[in-house]
């Protein structure tokens, strides 16, 4: 209920900006947004589009998962390791999508490469620090004791460094699935030969500005389902670990 009341102000604080500002070049009314969002629900066009956003940032989203959790891990648990890849990984992580832009161009031209791309190398630090600080946060008396009962390796790992590692692991995931549609409608935009981001550079061309609101509107929509959907399956698969709310 409050979440339908919240929406519902939302929409009438549009509208009635919409109507002072009075230019819908810059801010349409949500009804001609909502229109051109019908238009958009019966064309072969848009579903082809959302599959192609949505396998791309499925891709970067495991991607990022597997090497980036692997790697984050290995730097928490030893100093040296930290020290050595974290001026490389700080580096990745400072340069700015533009420039990625150029690079992949320049390498793999217009395609879905270069969103792939693009969201592996801007998510991936995040994916790393995240979960190297959620190791080094490991309380060192716990794991000292574990050793001194001559705990396995094994045992401690997946008791002791997995079990403080997983809200860690849970907020990086959140965050990553939060950024990845932004990171792969934009590089598809820039780049991309099919997707979200490209329909909204041919609603730009032609000056459609409540298709671009109306592909906002989808995007936005699929963020937060995955959010749900990904929150939803990590309290399954960790539900032995408390997982925050």
């Amino acid at each position: 209920m409050k979440i339908l009341l919240g929406i519902l102000i939302f929409l009438i604080a549009w509208q009635v900006f919409s109507v002072v500002l009075n230019v819908p070049l810059i801010l349409p009314s949500p009804y001609l947004t909502f229109e051109s969002l019908s238009h958009l629900a019966v064309q072969s066009d848009t579903y082809q589009a959302i599959l192609s956003t949505v396998w791309k940032s499925l891709l970067v989203l495991l991607t990022v998962i597997a090497v980036g959790i692997p790697v984050g891990f290995f730097m928490g648990i030893n100093e040296s390791v930290y020290e050595i890849f974290r001026p490389a990984v700080t580096v990745v992580q400072a340069v700015p999508v533009i420039s990625w832009l150029a690079l992949v161009i320049f390498v793999w031209g217009i395609g879905w490469k270069g969103p792939v791309v693009i969201g592996f190398l801007s998510l991936l630090p995040i994916s790393i620090f995240t979960t190297a600080a959620g190791v080094r946060s490991t309380d060192k008396n716990l794991i000292e004791m574990a050793k001194v009962y001559r705990v396995s390796k094994v045992k401690i790992v997946k008791t002791i460094y997995l079990g403080s590692l997983v809200p860690f692991i849970f907020s990086t995931v959140e965050v990553i699935i939060g950024d990845v549609w932004k990171v792969i409608v934009v590089a598809e935009y820039l780049c991309g030969s099919g997707g979200i981001g490209v329909l909204i550079s041919w609603a730009r061309q032609y000056v459609d500005v409540p298709k671009i609101y109306a592909l906002t509107i989808i995007t936005v929509a699929l963020g937060i389902a995955s959010e749900r959907v990904a929150k939803m399956a990590f309290r399954k698969i960790l539900g032995k670990w408390q997982i925050p709310s």
